[in-house]
C-alpha cells in the first residue's frame, strides 16, 4: 500500500475523526468491505434492497462523508451505496493507479459485481465523477442514470487549484477560510460560507495530513464519450475554481444530446446538498 498520509500519527486522527461521524451516520445503514484485486473497498449501504440501487462516488481529499447531507433523502427511494475511492482519505485501499490506465473502471465494476448489482444508477462529484465516465464509457450497460457534480474529464483541470488549496491550508484559521472560498465559490453568500463551515474543520483536518494526488485527471476521448447513451444530468457551478464549467458543459453537449445540464449560480467546485434535483432527474425515469 501507498504512504498517502503526511505521518501515522496524521493518518490515524482522519481517519479516526471519519469513524466518528461515521457513527453518527444520518440513516439506518450497515458498513462492511468488499474485496477487488486492486485491494478492499469500503462501502456504506441505507435504504431498502427492495428499492432501484444506487451508488455514490465522492471526489479527491475526501470520503464519504461528502454524502452526509444527502443521504437520508436519497436513500427513502434508493438502495444507496456511498463508496469510499481507493487511494483517498477513506477506509478502502491505499492504492493509487495511473490514471492513463483502466485500472478505476475495473476496480469499481469489481465493487459493483461484489455488490450483486447487475446495473445501477451513478451519482459522482469531481474525481468521482471521472472514475464514473470511465466505468460509464466502459461499461455502458451497467449504467442505469448518471449524475455528474462537477465531474473531471471533459475538459483540462486548472492546475492552479491543488496549489492555492495546499498553501492555504498552511496558514491556520484566515487560510482555512480562503480555502473555504476558493472551493464554494469567490462569489458565495455569508450564508453559504456559514453552512459550509461545519465541515471545515474535517476538510482542514484532512487537508494538513492527507498527501493529495497531484496528477491531473486525463481527458476522455471523443471516441469514449460516444459510449454516453444512457439519461444524464450534470451540474456545475458557475464559479468553480478547479474545472472549467464552460468548455465542459459544451463537450457533454457535443456527446451526450440528451444529458440535463444545469449551471448553478454563486456555486464553486463543492456542491453538496443537491438530494432533491437529482431524485427529480432519476423519479422521472421511474429508477
Amino acid at each position: 500500500m501507498e504512504n498517502i498520509y503526511r505521518s501515522e500519527e496524521g493518518k490515524r486522527e482522519v481517519l479516526g475523526q471519519y469513524r466518528k461521524i461515521l457513527a453518527s451516520w444520518p440513516v439506518e445503514n450497515h458498513q462492511y468491505v468488499v474485496e477487488t484485486s486492486l485491494g478492499p473497498t469500503f462501502v456504506i449501504e441505507s435504504g431498502s434492497k427492495d428499492s432501484p440501487p444506487l451508488i455514490l462516488l465522492h471526489g479527491s481529499v475526501s470520503n464519504s462523508y461528502t454524502w452526509y447531507g444527502d443521504v437520508a433523502s436519497l436513500s427513502k427511494t434508493h438502495n444507496v451505496y456511498a463508496i469510499d475511492i481507493i487511494g483517498e482519505a477513506g477506509l478502502s485501499a491505499a492504492i493509487r493507479p495511473n490514471y492513463e490506465s483502466d485500472a478505476y473502471a475495473l476496480w469499481l465494476n469489481e465493487t459493483i459485481t461484489a455488490l450483486r448489482l447487475s446495473s445501477c444508477s451513478i451519482v459522482a462529484m469531481s474525481l468521482g465523477g471521472w472514475i464514473a465516465l470511465s466505468f460509464a464509457t466502459t461499461y455502458p450497460d451497467k449504467v442505469d442514470n448518471l449524475v455528474l457534480l462537477c465531474p473531471g474529464g471533459l475538459a483540462p483541470e486548472k492546475a492552479s487549484f491543488l496549489w492555492k488549496a495546499i498553501f492555504f491550508s498552511l496558514l491556520g484559521k484566515w487560510g482555512q477560510l480562503q480555502t473555504l472560498k476558493l472551493v464554494g465559490g469567490g462569489n458565495s453568500s455569508s450564508s453559504s460560507l456559514s453552512r459550509l463551515g461545519e465541515d471545515l474543520a474535517f476538510s482542514s483536518l484532512t487537508f494538513k495530513y492527507f498527501k493529495p494526488r497531484t496528477a491531473k485527471m486525463p481527458v476522455f476521448s471523443d471516441q469514449l464519450l460516444y459510449q454516453l447513451t444512457m439519461p444524464i444530468l450534470m451540474l456545475f457551478g458557475d464559479s468553480d475554481q478547479l474545472i472549467p464549467a464552460s468548455k465542459s458543459i459544451m463537450r457533454l453537449k457535443q456527446f451526450a444530446q440528451q444529458a440535463k445540464i444545469e449551471l448553478l449560480p454563486n456555486t464553486g467546485h463543492l456542491i453538496v446538498n443537491q438530494a432533491d434535483r437529482i431524485l427529480k432527474f432519476l423519479n422521472l425515469r421511474g429508477i
